[in-house]
């Protein structure tokens, strides 16, 4: 079984920049499109940014669009998450996800393997 664990997450003031990151364990996920997606308390988890198998094609949610940046390296089995500009609005749990093959992106019932997430807060 696919295990990821997510690292970076931490307190930031607003405007301020964190880099997470995903490391696949047990098995590669580097044949498999990537995602992000994030919770905040009393809200549902909502998809952030994704990503194809060999990197050309990524995508993102329109809160996030042009501050945050998802990348990935398939040698080293890792996925990150560059998140620039960074609001209070951000402030959440954040996970690393792999999709299944065919799935739609932005739909969160079509990744079948998840992080435990780490928390990133933005204070104001």
């Amino acid at each position: 079984q696919v295990r990821l664990v997510e690292s970076g997450g931490g307190l930031v003031q607003a405007g301020g920049s964190l880099r997470l990151s995903c490391a696949a364990s047990g098995r590669t996920s580097r044949d498999y499109a990537m995602g992000w997606f994030r919770q905040a308390p009393g809200k549902e988890r909502e998809f952030v940014a994704g990503i194809s198998r060999i990197s050309d094609g990524t995508y993102y949610s329109d809160s996030v669009k042009g501050r945050f940046a998802i990348s990935r390296d398939n040698a080293k089995n890792m996925v990150y998450l560059q998140m620039n500009s960074l609001k209070p609005e951000d402030t959440a749990v954040y996970f690393c996800a792999q999709r299944r093959m065919g799935g739609n992106y932005y739909i969160r019932a079509d990744y079948d393997y998840w992080g435990q997430g780490t928390q990133v807060t933005v204070s104001s």
